[in-house]
């Protein structure tokens, strides 16, 4: 679980840069300018240290870049804002990919019900459009303490409830099977 926060901090370092430099400083060109040279920095680092890069993170960079020069162009936050919900949107896309989800859980459940967790990657997908939907009209009001409750306590709180919701029903529904098949 750690590494997961890790990843996604090193993922959205470019947004918390942007989000710490403007409620610090209340400058959209400060804050802006210095997200776009951490991006740059940050794939550049990578690539010194050997690490080999994803398409991702090249996309990313292109993001933080174009919707930084938005920024600075119009003197708006709200592009740079609006970053999040592309990663959501770009994310729910490759979670559209029928049983995307089935190499991601135990035997047990694979084996048991599968159509369950094909429907569970489906639903997946609609959270991270409906969160990107919402990253959108949250940004679009430039309000960045709004933004920042909506990103970690909303959005986050939504995945971490989807994936209990999820633990609880698959596990029920696995058990259900597993004892009807014991009587049968």
């Amino acid at each position: 679980m750690k590494d997961v926060f890790a990843r996604l901090a090193y993922d959205f370092l470019s947004a918390i840069i942007f989000l710490v430099i403007y409620l610090v400083t209340d400058n959209v060109i400060l804050a802006t300018s210095v997200a776009i040279a951490g991006a740059v920095a940050q794939v550049i680092y990578a690539r010194v240290m050997g690490h080999q890069l994803s398409f991702m993170t090249y996309a990313s960079l292109g993001l933080v870049v174009m919707l930084g020069a938005l920024t600075l162009f119009t003197n708006d936050p709200r592009f740079m804002l609006a970053k999040p919900a592309i990663a959501h949107f770009a994310i729910g896309v490759i979670m559209l990919k029928r049983g995307w989800m089935l190499r991601y859980m135990p035997a047990i459940v694979t084996e048991t019900i599968p159509e369950y967790v094909t429907a569970a990657g489906y639903a997946w997908a609609a959270l991270m459009f409906v969160i990107g939907a919402g990253t959108i009209a949250v940004a679009s009001t430039g309000d960045l303490k709004l933004w920042a409750f909506y990103i970690s306590v909303v959005a986050g709180g939504a995945k971490i409830l989807a994936f209990a919701v999820q633990y609880v029903v698959l596990r029920l529904i696995v058990k259900s099977r597993r004892r009807a098949s014991a009587s049968a």
